[in-house]
């Protein structure tokens, strides 16, 4: 007789399965090529994993079954939201100049686009427009490296996901100009969206993406979102990821990266509101002399969650990369991280970096952690380190006796101990606007992005 948590499981990964069977030509039909080259084997691969288990020891504080269990609306049929993003949100951070997109659920908003010019060759737009317009590079990128053999979250994505948000900069091409793209929720009724980025920076160009998550209505929401980011040699590319959603918004993020020889990664997650979210990092580290800045922070409190997931994989010599996590977790908030760095043998001259360090500011909420160095070859720097605990009650005491009120205190020491993962952004306007929302959090005013509609 199957158990409870059994049933359910069985239960949420039905109602998947028969979705697809039930409408596979509508989401093909409603789609591209491209993208419909991988659903079959996307679907036989989920039928064959399901959703992991809290028996696996990744996801051992994560019940995926659970969170996958409602029933959520997936707008297949690709109708249109009545909504204009650009009446809703206005992000005003000083003296940042970015080219603007949309994203409405789980399509991309086409309706009006920036106005400011990219170079030539430079695609940043909707997915299915890419795929149909260079059908060629999107088959050479799409899926590649966002696998669906071992990952039953990531083969739901890639069984469903008709839309997404490309960014392509060719060889020799420079991007002064950051690229934003704002995620939006909007809906009356439970609602997932399946979310695909391709960021590829092909060899010798460079960019810069940032990606803001809002919600606007009040009820469940599910991002279900895979992002594979492609660098190649001697590119440069940032990828930043703002999440202020909603306590009733659940977020699954699968994040892939592949990196060529002297290629320059930074990506960096912020996590300022959430309800669940679940971000995974997997970065291949492929040609020698690669460097990659792998960063997060999250300020969690009331009965929000953050569960942390990163495998950098060393596989050649002389690449480099500092990992660096930061939680403050209040209330009967709930944090994890597990992080693995593998040093594939010949990967001689390796310089890797791990750090997850945390702050509990009550006895109710809680912080797992669990770095992993794996190592292979030899003559390598690396390290990991870990710690959990609360704010020094001496300099708590004083600062008081400085005139500094204890809550003050409390979060002006926060702050500082968030400070140093933004200081790996590496856009200054970006940079000085995070540590004020990042501040705002932690006075509890709305920390949203000023100007913005959806925020107030």
């Amino acid at each position: 007789m199957p158990k409870d948590g059994e049933l359910r499981s069985m239960k949420a990964e039905q109602q998947y399965i028969d979705l697809f069977t039930q409408y596979e030509d509508l989401i093909c039909r409603k789609s591209v090529p491209v993208l419909n080259a991988l659903r079959a084997q996307a679907f036989a691969d989920f039928e064959r994993l399901g959703f992991p288990s809290l028996k696996g020891e990744d996801y051992k504080y994560t019940d995926v079954e659970k969170a996958f269990a409602p029933d959520y609306g997936i707008n297949i049929n690709r109708l249109n939201i009545p909504v204009n993003p650009y009446d809703v949100f206005h992000c005003d951070v000083p003296n940042l100049s970015t080219s603007l997109y949309f994203v409405v659920n789980d399509s991309f908003y086409d309706k009006e686009l920036p106005k400011a010019h990219l170079p030539e060759g430079v695609y940043a737009g909707g997915l299915c427009r890419f795929a149909s317009e260079y059908p060629e590079i999107a088959a050479r990128y799409y899926g590649k490296l966002a696998q669906t053999s071992a990952n039953g979250v990531v083969a739901l994505n890639t069984m469903l996901a008709q839309d997404g948000f490309v960014v392509y900069v060719p060889k020799h091409t420079v991007v002064e100009r950051p690229i934003q793209l704002v995620n939006i929720f909007r809906s009356d009724v439970y609602t997932m969206a399946n979310r695909r980025i391709l960021f590829i920076v092909e060899e010798n160009a460079e960019a810069r993406l940032l990606v803001c998550d809002h919600s606007i209505d009040d009820v469940k929401f599910f991002s279900n979102q895979v992002i594979e980011i492609f660098a190649g040699a001697n590119a440069r590319a940032d990828y930043y990821d703002l999440e202020e959603s909603s306590v009733s918004t659940t977020r699954f993020s699968n994040l892939f990266v592949r990196q060529e020889a002297h290629s320059s990664v930074v990506v960096n997650g912020v996590t300022l509101t959430n309800g669940l979210t679940r971000n995974n990092y997997f970065v291949s580290l492929e040609g020698e002399g690669a460097d990659l800045s792998l960063c997060g922070m999250s300020v969690l409190d009331k009965e929000q969650q953050l569960d942390t997931y990163s495998l950098v994989h060393h596989k050649v010599p002389h690449c480099t990369c500092n990992e660096l996590f930061k939680n403050v977790l209040n209330d009967r908030a709930i944090g994890a991280f597990s992080g693995r760095i593998l040093v594939e043998q010949g990967a001689d001259k390796t310089e890797a970096y791990q750090t997850n360090r945390n702050l509990c500011a009550t006895r109710e909420c809680r912080m797992y952690s669990k770095p992993q160095l794996e190592i292979y070859a030899d003559d390598v720097k690396c390290s990991h380190g870990m710690s959990t605990g609360q704010l020094d009650e001496n300099a708590l005491f004083y600062m008081q006796s400085r005139g500094i009120s204890r809550d003050e205190a409390r979060m002006l020491l926060s702050v500082a101990f968030t400070s140093d993962v933004i200081e790996h952004v590496r856009l200054e306007a970006l940079k000085d606007r995070l540590h004020k929302l990042v501040e705002k959090r932690f006075r509890g005013e709305l920390a949203k992005c000023a100007g913005c509609r959806i925020c107030k």
